[in-house]
């Protein structure tokens, strides 16, 4: 900003991807940066207790008034803003809407975008493309878990839903643990387990035995790393759904998504201990709402963690944040026949690190279109 202009920097996917976006080595560092900071407190989200995932736009099932979108599964348009400190004291907003049908119109899912803006100013620094930063950053935070929560040297992992974003997963859980040598897949249709099979052996052909599971169930057995990457069904009850009879001991279970779990799983302490990116979030959405939360508000596994705190199952104390892990104040794994509960909610303080960093590597090779907002502060008068 000089005399009062701003300029800002543009970044399609083209240039995310040269600015290394898919590097996933270095997003999973920034993520672990970023959990310390936010166990150290030094981040904001939305709401007063500044632990909001982000605000959503919600429609009405029926509307007299012509053109009102209506609502439907997995149709939202949300904002997600977030500041975080240390070195990247920045302020982000990452914004996507969200529709299923958008596939017939080949496009995908959901399209992403992320702003990034002078946390003193308020000016704004990027505007840039954001589907592949959204998907690194949770399959990155997935590796995080797998990094500080898997036993030693874990070998069967076992996707439950071979979709975008467990293929992000895969690449962070191959980067974390390279022992890991069989792969067993339980999704809905032959043709996404195939292409995700095509997938992992063109990229990893390390990997050595794939194994295509007809239940939850048989894909559960004897794993060391269960991972469900399934997205919302549209009656609560079809959501996924996992049986503590059927994780081996030593197993590590990571939800991204939706996920059944009995309370009594989750409080079987000590063979289980559960872990969460921030529990503060789920106790913000399931506040002052009838239990089981997940009902009402999702089914993600943190809320699950939620209900049993409120049903008196397991104490508050009981359910350990990633970040005091990695900052040394709390212990993982304490044993190798310990099994591993991890919940991945989302944060938007994730997308400001990594746009950050991505952003730093744009400048430095000179990616991306720079663009005027105003020339001076005269021209707004």
């Amino acid at each position: 900003m000089d005399n009062g202009r701003i300029d800002f920097l543009y970044l399609n996917e083209d240039d995310m991807i040269k600015a290394g976006v898919r590097d996933m080595k270095g997003c999973i560092k920034a993520m672990d940066e970023t959990f310390r900071l936010l166990h150290k407190g030094d981040y904001r989200m939305g709401g007063d207790d500044a632990n909001e995932h982000g605000i959503r736009v919600s429609f009405p099932k029926e509307s007299e008034i012509e053109g009102m979108p209506l609502s439907a599964p997995d149709y939202r348009f949300m904002a997600m803003p977030a500041y975080l400190g240390g070195k990247y004291h920045m302020f982000g907003i990452k914004s996507y809407g969200s529709n299923p049908n958008n596939r017939n119109l080949n496009l995908p899912r959901s399209i992403l975008m992320m702003s990034l803006m002078d946390v003193v100013t308020g000016a704004p620094i990027a505007y840039m493309s954001a589907n592949i930063l959204s998907s690194m950053r949770t399959g990155a935070v997935a590796g995080l878990g797998v990094k500080y929560l898997s036993k030693k040297d874990p070998k069967i992992l076992s996707i439950i839903g071979p979709g975008t974003m467990s293929i992000y997963s895969l690449d962070a859980f191959l980067e974390v643990k390279p022992s890991i040598s069989t792969i067993k897949i339980k999704g809905r249709g032959k043709e996404k387990i195939e292409s995700f099979i095509n997938y992992v052996k063109e990229k990893y052909p390390n990997i050595k035995e794939f194994i295509v599971c007809n239940s939850i169930e048989e894909a559960c057995k004897d794993s060391d790393i269960i991972y469900f990457g399934t997205t919302n069904a549209k009656n609560f009850n079809d959501n996924p759904y996992i049986n503590e009879s059927w994780i081996k001991k030593g197993a590590l279970i990571i939800s991204a998504s939706a996920l059944l779990v009995d309370s009594d799983f989750i409080s079987n302490k000590p063979a289980v201990r559960a872990v969460a990116d921030n529990y503060k979030m789920y106790s913000g959405w399931g506040s002052g709402r009838e239990l089981p939360t997940q009902k009402t508000v999702s089914t993600l596994l943190g809320m699950a963690f939620y209900d049993a705190v409120c049903e008196n199952k397991i104490l508050r104390e009981d359910i350990i944040d990633l970040g005091a892990i990695i900052c040394g104040e709390e212990v993982g794994r304490e044993n190798e026949d310990q099994i591993l509960i991890y919940a991945v909610g989302g944060m938007p303080i994730e997308d400001v690190a990594w746009g950050y960093e991505c952003y730093q590597k744009a400048i430095e090779n000179n990616i991306g279109t720079k663009l005027n907002l105003w020339d001076s502060l005269n021209s707004m008068r």
